[in-house]
């Protein structure tokens, strides 16, 4: 049987994708599909590259029991387009900057992470990274509530 993949994508891969990784490997690993699904992150900016995750990051996401400190940014690469089966942006900027480097045949991969959400009005994740603690807490939520819609898609599709 074939593993899914999946690539959650934003700009410096610090913040976001890595929290959105970290949450949806727990969950993943929860419902007892770990070895089913293949989860990575990358930025599409390679300002962190081999950095871990934001200090502040790890420790709303270690609140909640997720620890994301193996982690180390990428830069996503030319091979990602061919390698994931979804990849998930956190907003429409870091979207538009994955088309570019998409081929047309390759554009069906991409996604707003949101869409996947159980909220509705929501398409994008904010960037937490120039706030307060209490955007570190709003991505979990979003990205738990979006985890959850990726989980049962990925589940009645492929599983």
């Amino acid at each position: 049987m074939r593993k899914v993949s999946i690539l959650f994508v934003c700009m410096g891969n610090i913040c976001r994708s890595p929290t959105a990784q970290a949450v949806f490997e727990s969950l993943v690993k929860q419902r007892g599909y770990a070895d089913r699904i293949d989860i990575d992150s990358a930025g599409t900016h390679a300002y962190h590259i081999g950095e871990q995750p934001d200090s502040r990051s790890q420790a709303a996401a270690m609140v909640r029991g997720i620890d994301m400190s193996s982690q180390r940014a990428r830069r996503v690469e030319t091979s990602d387009f061919e390698r994931f089966d979804y990849i998930l942006a956190m907003d429409k900027s870091n979207l538009s900057d994955l088309k570019r480097m998409a081929s047309p045949s390759q554009r069906k991969r991409l996604f707003l992470f949101m869409d996947f959400a159980k909220e509705q009005g929501i398409k994008e994740v904010p960037d937490p990274y120039y706030g307060g603690s209490h955007g570190f807490e709003r991505v979990l939520d979003l990205v738990e509530s979006a985890s959850e819609g990726l989980f049962a898609h990925i589940k009645e599709k492929y599983l």
